[in-house]
C-alpha cells in the first residue's frame, strides 16, 4: 500500500525545489576528474539527457575546487560539490555551486563546519549532510558502531549543530552499504526531523547488485512516504543509474512517467519472438513521457485478461496478433505487419492523452 508522503521542508537547489509537495528529483555523480571542465561537462550533458535532475561532482583538490566556477558556467544541471576532509574546498565552492555535501565524519572541527554553513548562508545554498555507515565520527562508532542508531545520533547531532550556527538550509542522506541498515536508518530519523531525505544506498556495486538493492531500500521508503531526492549508485555507469532510478520510482507509484512494459514470462505457449518483441517495443518508445501501460504477450491465455487492464496491448497467435486498445480489438494483422502498426499505435496514444490533459 502506498502511503502518504511526509511533507518536508522545502529547500530549492538551483531552480529544483526539494521536498514539501515537489517531485522526487534523481541525481547522480560524475566520476571524470572536476578539473577537466571538458570531460566533465560532457557527463553532465549525458545526465541531463537521460533525465537527471541534479548533478553531483567530486572536489578532491584544490584544482577541483578552483575549476567549479567555470563549470558551473557550462552546466545545464544544477551542481552539487561532495567535500570531504578539506573544509577549504567547501569555502570555495561554495562561491559558485548550487549546494554542498559534507560528510560529517571526516570534515573536521565545529569551527570548520562553522564557516561552511556561514559561506553556505551568504549565497543562500543548501548543506547536504552526508551521513555514511562506514565513517561516522569516533564518538558515535565507538558507542554504537556501523549502525542504524550510530547514523541517526550522528544526523541528529550535525542538524542540531547547523541549527546552532543559524543555518536550516539542510538537507539529509544516512547511506549503509546494505538494504536492511539503509531502511531502518531512514525510517528512524524520518519521524524527528522536517528536512529533506536524500535516499541511496552507497557502495551498491555493479548494476546487478546495485539495481537488486536499491530497488529493496528505495522501494520501500518511497512506497512508505520517504524520500524527496534520490541516487541510484552504480559502479562506472551513468544513464544507467538514472534509468534505474526512474524506475523504482515508477513501480513504486511514486511517479507517474513513461512508459510501463507488461509482458509474460517466456514459456513453451509463446506463437512469436516475443524476446525480439519486447525489447523492440521497448527501445523505440523510450522517448515517451506520457503514463502509458503496454502489454505485449506470447499467447492468448495471458494476454487477453491482461490486455483489458494495459492502455494498449499486443496479443500475439499463430503468425499473427491483436492490437487491444482500452480493452476493445482494434485490429488483427499478420505477425511481420503488428509490431510496426502496434508502434504506431502507441505514439498516437501518448498524442491523445496529452492532448486530453
Amino acid at each position: 500500500m502506498l502511503s502518504p508522503r511526509y511533507l518536508t521542508k522545502q529547500i530549492f537547489i538551483g531552480s529544483i525545489p526539494i521536498g514539501g509537495n515537489a517531485p522526487i528529483s534523481v541525481q547522480s555523480m560524475t566520476f571524470t576528474k572536476t578539473a577537466d571542465i571538458i570531460a566533465t561537462k560532457s557527463q553532465i550533458d549525458r545526465l541531463h539527457f537521460a533525465g537527471a535532475n541534479i548533478v553531483r561532482v567530486a572536489v578532491s583538490d584544490q584544482k577541483d575546487a578552483q575549476a567549479l566556477a567555470e563549470l558551473k558556467k557550462v552546466s545545464v544541471l544544477p551542481i552539487v560539490a561532495d567535500i570531504h576532509f578539506r573544509h577549504r574546498f567547501a569555502l570555495i565552492a561554495a562561491e559558485s555551486v548550487d549546494a554542498i555535501r559534507i560528510n560529517p565524519g571526516n570534515i573536521g572541527t565545529k569551527e570548520r563546519i562553522k564557516e561552511v554553513a556561514k559561506a553556505c548562508e551568504q549565497r543562500k545554498i543548501p548543506i547536504r549532510i552526508g551521513v555514511n555507515s562506514g565513517s561516522l565520527e569516533k564518538e558515535f562508532d565507538k558507542k554504537y558502531g556501523p549502525t542504524p542508531k550510530g547514523m541517526v545520533e550522528s544526523a541528529l547531532y550535525n542538524i542540531k549543530l547547523l541549527e546552532d550556527f543559524g543555518f536550516e538550509n539542510i538537507k539529509i542522506s544516512l547511506k549503509a552499504s546494505d538494504v536492511e541498515r539503509t531502511i531502518e536508518a531512514y525510517r528512524m530519523l524520518r519521524p524527528l526531523v522536517n528536512y529533506p531525505f536524500h535516499l541511496g544506498v552507497t557502495e551498491a556495486g555493479t548494476i546487478f547488485h546495485s539495481m537488486i538493492k536499491s530497488s529493496m531500500a528505495l522501494g520501500n521508503l518511497l512506497m512508505e512516504g520517504i524520500g524527496d531526492t534520490m541516487r541510484v549508485s552504480i559502479t562506472g555507469e551513468l544513464e544507467e543509474e538514472i534509468k534505474v532510478a526512474k524506475a523504482i520510482l515508477r513501480y513504486s507509484g511514486r511517479q507517474k512517467d513513461g512508459i510501463t512494459i507488461i509482458s509474460c514470462p517466456t514459456c513453451g505457449r509463446i506463437e512469436a519472438n516475443l524476446v525480439d518483441a519486447v525489447k523492440e517495443v521497448e527501445k523505440r518508445l523510450s522517448h515517451i513521457k506520457t503514463p502509458l501501460n503496454i502489454s505485449v504477450m506470447g499467447c492468448a491465455v495471458n494476454a487477453i485478461g491482461e490486455a483489458k487492464h494495459a492502455d494498449i496491448a499486443i496479443a500475439f497467435g499463430n503468425r499473427e496478433g491483436l492490437i487491444i486498445k482500452g480493452g476493445e480489438v482494434l485490429c488483427k494483422l499478420p505477425e511481420n505487419k503488428i509490431l510496426e502498426t502496434f508502434i504506431n499505435e502507441v505514439e498516437k496514444l501518448a498524442i491523445e492523452k496529452n492532448i486530453q490533459n
